[in-house]
């Protein structure tokens, strides 16, 4: 067994002295911020005293940024503590294990107590203090060797990536919010390297990545993990934003750990809200992944967000359009695509891909000219979407709901420009054997000892002509996802009729008008006219010899009270060669971006109402994608016989017991 096994293992039975004042899901509170601080005190051991030394030396001469630097040049890493405590000595000292704990956290770089502030691990030490069990978990920690020379960078990244999976999983019911399925971010990463060997073979090659919402680092990790294991000779520089804060501290600490940040301060993790805190601002990355929370609403963030949009445009991040507040997928995939690098390779850029996971409703939710179907026009147009895969439902920690990855790039393959694959991969998964909240399933893990799934759909991916059945994979024209909504219209019909009842409603309202209304009434009579038309003329007619002039608004309501629609009365001419449309029957077509208009007119809307026009000032174009209509199958209808059979049992059934209870 490797050494971060078995030190996950002696950590994970630590964790049980919290029974009692934590709940297992709790126990990540203690577990993950001893975990690091122990890591830290092993890391600095052999630099301490020189520290120390360095500390006594520049105190009160330097401070801040300028001591923390100092001091980290005398550490030999990106952090330092300066205090005399250490865990040995913490551990000699049971009755000052409080102060001394705190007073040693204190002694950190900057850097390291932003992690513990956002950890919040004031108010464990307390907690822990209370329950009289802070001295026993400080000291079992002690025995722990998490000295680089025992356990090296490589293994302590896999052993703190096992502690935060374990207890994400043992807290699965809020996991979900910060944390995939290990087995979905194999597939991401694995699709999003799926055509980078050679690129990524070139020695002293260094790539970008960034996780927008990264909740405690896993899509990250897995990502190096890949090229630790498939090219070594690369380097992934891994960049991520969360604005949880227990989260945020737990994937900074990851990286402080790994020692992965190449800006010397640890600081690839940053604290904030991605869509109104942009912390990497005018940075782009070679790579982008993401797992949004689905369904999340952006109220909160509504008022600046609609701002960017409406004063920034296309040169912001969300020019392409606003979803609906309910749910703002499409906003964090905006901004992901803000963050691509431009093709050019003369200048050794090559572009950028990422993955993202959604729920079903950014694929359709919007009719044409929404915000939802501008952004993916804007997407599909531009040629960026590579493929939707649809994964299994039951994957996730918080929802049993079918998820879909998408893949989405500005440096597609030759063979892919001007088309998008849909890959159904719903049935690729094995049962778990205990379920974990609403997650029953998983994608089959060669790693793991079991079918490998990812494989299989990794393969579906890159051989992208389709199975041999075309019933998993399918590959399309962009403008196959392309619709024109075309508003189509047919006349009013109106009859005119004026009624006793109708006379004193609207005299009613307009008393002056008596001898308007008075004179249309015998000049008209109480007799219905099914040609609006002509009662029309004849009524301005009689106004105008009268001198009288009235307002639209009247006139509207004089129509309105002494007319009705009827099918055989004549059409409301509008102009010399138009009718006025009739709003009840107004319907739309979502015609095919492939298709003729005028075409599909003629043959399919015509012969069912043959009055009918289209006004082509309101056209629409949307896209969606409507991952069932394509790969939906047609179960046959079970024969008259089969049904005819099953009616005559349960009719039999239903004899049988009606005579049980007449007998």
């Amino acid at each position: 067994m490797s050494n971060h096994q078995d030190h996950t293992q002696l950590i994970w039975q630590i964790a049980d002295l919290l029974r009692g004042p934590y709940r297992p899901p709790q126990y990540e509170r203690v577990m993950l911020p001893m975990t690091v601080l122990r890591r830290f005190d092993c890391v600095l051991a052999d630099t301490k005293d020189d520290v120390i030394k360095a500390y006594k030396k520049y105190e009160g001469k330097l401070s801040g940024k300028a001591l923390d630097s100092k001091l980290d040049q005398v550490a030999k890493q990106k952090f330092h503590n300066h205090s005399p405590l250490d865990f040995e000595k913490m551990k000699g000292a049971p009755d000052s294990i409080l102060h001394d704990l705190n007073n040693y956290i204190q002694g950190f770089s900057e850097n390291v107590r932003r992690i513990f502030d956002f950890f919040e691990f004031e108010k464990e030490i307390e907690k822990m203090h209370r329950a009289n069990i802070l001295y026993l978990i400080v000291s079992k920690f002690s025995t722990v060797d998490l000295h680089p020379n025992t356990v090296d960078n490589i293994e302590m990244g896999l052993l703190f990536e096992n502690l935060i999976r374990r207890f994400n999983e043992l807290a699965n019911e809020t996991a979900g919010d910060h944390f995939t399925p290990r087995e979905v971010i194999k597939l991401m990463v694995n699709i999003l390297f799926i055509n980078d060997d050679k690129l990524l073979s070139i020695p002293g090659t260094v790539r970008k990545m960034l996780d927008p919402t990264c909740g405690t680092g896993g899509m990250l990790a897995e990502a190096q993990n890949y090229l630790k294991n498939h090219h070594s000779q690369a380097r992934l520089y891994a960049y991520g934003q969360e604005y949880n804060e227990r989260a945020f501290a737990t994937a900074a600490s990851d990286m402080l750990i790994k020692e992965v940040a190449h800006n010397g301060t640890g600081e690839n993790i940053r604290f904030g809200d991605s869509l109104i805190e942009d912390q990497f601002e005018g940075e782009t990355f070679d790579y982008l992944i993401a797992n949004p929370p689905f369904g999340v609403d952006w109220k909160k963030q509504q008022s600046q967000i609609v701002r960017e949009h409406e004063k920034q445009g296309f040169s912001g991040r969300f020019g392409a359009g606003l979803p609906r507040v309910n749910d703002g997928a499409l906003l964090f995939l905006q901004h992901m695509i803000s963050k691509f690098e431009k093709v050019d390779e003369a200048n050794k850029k090559y572009g950028s891909r990422l993955a993202v996971v959604f729920s079903g409703s950014p694929l359709f939710s919007g009719g044409a000219g929404s915000g939802e179907s501008n952004i993916r026009r804007w997407i599909i147009e531009n040629d960026w979407l590579e493929a939707v895969i649809a994964l299994p439902e039951q994957m996730f920690y918080n929802t049993g709901i079918t998820t879909y990855i998408w893949i989405v790039t500005n440096r597609k393959e030759k063979r892919r420009k001007g088309k998008i694959q849909l890959v159904d991969a719903r049935d690729y998964y094995i049962p778990m054997r205990k379920s974990m909240g609403d997650k029953r399933r998983k994608i089959g893990d060669a790693d793991e000892g079991e079918q490998d799934q990812i494989g299989e759909i990794v393969k579906m991916f890159g051989r992208f002509n389709g199975t041999e059945d075309g019933k998993v994979s399918k590959v399309f024209r962009n403008a196959e996802f392309g619709y024109t909504r075309v508003t189509v219209e047919r006349p009013l019909r109106l009859q005119y009729q004026m009624t006793l009842e109708d006379k004193a409603r609207f005299l009613n309202a307009y008393p002056a008008l008596l001898d308007d209304i008075q004179a249309i009434d015998t000049t008209l009579g109480r007799e219905v006219i099914l040609d609006w038309n002509k009662a029309d003329k004849t009524i301005k007619e009689i106004l105008k010899k009268n001198e009288s002039k009235w307002k639209m608004a009247t006139y509207k309501l004089f129509r309105d009270v002494f007319t009705k629609t009827n099918p055989k009365a004549e059409k409301v001419k509008k102009g010399k060669n138009e009718y006025e449309p009739d709003s009840d029957l107004r319907d739309y077509e979502n015609i095919p971006l492939e298709r003729d208009i005028d075409e599909y007119f003629k043959t399919e809307v015509l012969p069912h109402v043959t009055d009918a026009w289209m006004d082509r000032t309101k056209d629409k174009v949307g896209y969606e994608i409507n991952f069932n209509r394509y790969f939906y199958v047609l179960k046959p209808q079970r024969s008259l016989k089969e049904i005819d059979t099953d009616l005559k049992e349960v009719e039999q059934k239903i004899l049988k017991l009606l005579g049980t209870i007449t007998e």
